[in-house]
């Protein structure tokens, strides 16, 4: 069988889990929305009826204090047991297993009634906590513990207790935040006290046959965090207090080391996991950027771990765990990582879902059933939005036909693969290849069909997603040699000196900055992510941190925009300081408030406030924005054709493939 090590069940010893795949957990957000708990018991079931072993739920608070925004999510009561109880219901007659994350978020909490073990504000958070006094900690243990209580009565196989990222419990642990005096500050022993006393107190209120999850935080990536031995001897503790499994966490959220981001390397931190492995009796998972059945089989097969949890990427594709059964892993959707409509999301207070799965939280709503007419359907444009209705028009059962002028799909895709630190952008377009073939959607490349012979061929419909072409401002010497556009820079057609300046400094802008910064890409990615993150994998220092090792770029950059201010303010919510801090440590130079002059042999010519600047460079890379490219829609809709525009070709804006992707959807949802 293909994923041997992947898809062998976990004996528990009261249970017995399907497989070794952990669903880990997600805000989002279903909870906080009217009506979410159907959506959510929807959304868990799916993933359940294709085989994950374990599912864990979004973060739930055990009381007011611990919330992550006033209204957030949170099991305190018994008349709160029946909406948590459709989830388990579902999931239950799906044939899975379900377990509920307890999570206090302590200094994180996004409210005034924050609260911590001292009165030290995050620096994350706009709110300063106020420090526990030692009669509420006691009270918070209850909390816990009758939180776990309600959700056993709910139906839930187990909880997981959020013991990482910083959240209540990991601030007790570290003198970074516990600064206090009596009992539950100052030696380990008494900083510890307080996961113990939660994990025992649960064991003991509902006895063995009840799974308990520790997250552990492995790596803090803060300064003054854990040392290895206190999280070792936390971790034999936390088994002697009774919990069946200890989960990975990595990095506190305020940590200034990306985990999970799309530059993170496949797979980066089980080395840490495997660290722990032989310290406990009871099964270890690993985490982070784990995104294809073939890795995370690898790393049970390594020892690095009993189990490997997966988060996004059940976003991405709720039968993850069914396709690598059946050997189809090459029809997964995989995770890439880019945290656009996942994470940014969460942390923007919107309802979860996933670029390159809309459907995700969406499930009670967007559905391809079997169109009840069948049409045939023509799609122009073969980059992710016309992959995308291809696709879901095939799926309906349309007859479906892919035009797409250039000799390969992927559209710009194909320019955002070459990006270090989006090679994962690959998959999507190795997936839309796949599934459409699947489907028998008929591709025809090097093709720009017309409108006449659209019409002539008899298709009901036409669905125009030709994307974006790059926009050429008006600036002296634009037609000159030095200057490339970025698209034919990404594409391999041109190639940049060793000095060079960037025009624009959106998404684009930086992510032509990051091309033109590497050097060929390291053969151990994951030793070298780690010395340029500054993340000490010998565990020599609390926290894991050391001085970042950065290797120098291969060339002189500068990143130019007209506007005023800080440059990449418009970049996610979760990724822009990851983009901002990369940039800064290869010495990219950036330049804001910038009137562009003109170009000529000597370089980029522009001014500040009227001051004259020149920037003698060998090339001048254009990323000034797209404008749509569109010139079907006029036509088709005179010879009185059914014409639908979607993605860039509708509206041109960046890269914006979350928005064409899900209007593709959504479109041929009704097709």
């Amino acid at each position: 069988m293909a994923f041997d090590h992947l898809l062998q069940p976990l004996d528990l010893g009261f249970t017995k889990l399907k497989n070794r795949v952990l669903m880990g957990s997600m805000h989002t957000m279903l909870e906080e929305t009217p009506g979410g708990h159907l959506k959510a018991a929807r959304f868990y079931a799916e993933r359940a009826k294709a085989h994950v072993g374990l599912i864990v739920t979004g973060g739930i608070s055990p009381n007011d204090d611990g919330v992550v925004f006033p209204g957030g999510a949170k099991l305190d009561s018994e008349d709160q047991i029946e909406s948590h109880s459709v989830i388990c219901r579902e999931v239950h007659k799906a044939g899975g297993k379900i377990c509920m994350q307890i999570l206090h978020t302590g200094r994180y909490a996004y409210h005034r009634g924050c609260v911590a073990p001292s009165a030290i504000q995050a620096p994350i958070n706009m709110f300063k906590p106020r420090a526990l006094e030692s009669h509420e900690i006691e009270e918070t243990i209850n909390d816990f513990i009758r939180c776990a209580e309600l959700a056993h009565k709910a139906g839930y196989d187990g909880v997981e207790v959020m013991g990482s990222e910083g959240y209540l419990i990991n601030q007790f642990l570290v003198r970074r935040t516990n600064q206090r005096e009596d009992e539950w500050g100052g030696s380990y022993e008494n900083r510890m006290k307080l996961p113990l006393r939660i994990v025992r107190g649960i064991r003991d209120r509902i006895g063995k046959h009840f799974i308990i999850i520790y997250r552990l935080s492995m790596l803090d990536l803060v300064e003054d965090g854990s040392s290895w031995e206190e999280i070792v001897q936390l971790a034999k503790e936390i088994e002697k207090a009774g919990a069946t499994i200890i989960n990975t966490g990595i990095g506190w959220h305020e940590a200034r080391v990306p985990t999970i981001a799309s530059n993170v390397p496949r797979g980066a931190f089980a080395w840490v996991t495997k660290k722990m492995m032989g310290e406990v009796n009871i099964p270890l998972v690993t985490t982070n950027r784990i995104n294809t059945p073939e890795l995370a089989d690898r790393i049970i097969a390594d020892s690095c771990a009993d189990m490997v949890s997966m988060a996004r990427p059940f976003l991405a594709d709720p039968e993850f765990v069914l396709k690598a059964m059946e050997n189809r892993s090459d029809h997964i959707n995989t995770c890439i990582a880019c945290n656009q409509a996942c994470l940014d999301h969460t942390f923007t207070l919107q309802l979860c879902s996933c670029l390159v799965n809309p459907r995700a939280c969406h499930e009670t709503e967007l559905n391809f059933t079997a169109a009840e007419v069948k049409k045939s359907v023509a799609v122009i444009g073969g980059g992710p939005a016309g992959m995308a209705a291809a696709l879901y028009s095939a799926q309906r059962g349309h007859r479906t036909c892919l035009f797409e002028a250039s000799d390969s799909l992927g559209g710009q895709f194909n320019l955002a693969k070459v990006i270090p630190g989006k090679e994962d952008y690959a998959e999507t377009i190795r997936y839309y290849e796949c599934m459409l073939e699947h489907h028998k959607v008929e591709i025809q490349l090097n093709t720009r069909p017309d409108s006449g012979q659209l019409k002539k061929s008899g298709f009901d419909a036409v669905i125009v997603a030709t994307g974006v072409k790059p926009r050429i401002p008006e600036i002296e010497g634009i037609d000159h040699e030095k200057l490339i556009v970025y698209s034919d820079l990404l594409s391999g057609k041109r190639t940049a000196g060793e000095r060079v300046a960037v025009i624009g400094a959106g998404g684009i802008g930086f992510d032509v900055c990051e091309y033109l910064a590497h050097e060929e890409v390291d053969e151990n990615a994951i030793k070298a992510y780690m010395q340029e993150w500054g993340v000490d994998m010998q565990l020599e220092n609390r926290g894991f941190c050391k001085t970042p090792d950065v290797k120098t770029a291969p060339r002189q950059i500068y990143l130019l925009k007209r506007s005023p201010g800080k440059h990449g303010k418009d970049l996610g919510k979760t990724t822009g300081w990851i983009h901002r801090t990369s940039l800064k440590n290869k010495n990219v130079q950036m330049i804001s408030n910038a009137v562009y002059e003109r170009i000529d042999d000597q370089g980029l010519h522009y001014s500040i406030n009227g001051t004259a600047n020149l920037l003698e460079v060998d090339n001048i890379i254009l990323c000034a924005g797209q404008e749509v490219l569109d010139e079907y829609s006029e036509d088709l809709e005179k010879s009185g054709m059914e014409v639908h525009v979607i993605g860039g070709a509708r509206i041109a804006k960046e890269l914006d493939a979350k928005r064409a992707i899900k209007e593709a959807a959504y479109l041929c949802a009704d097709l």
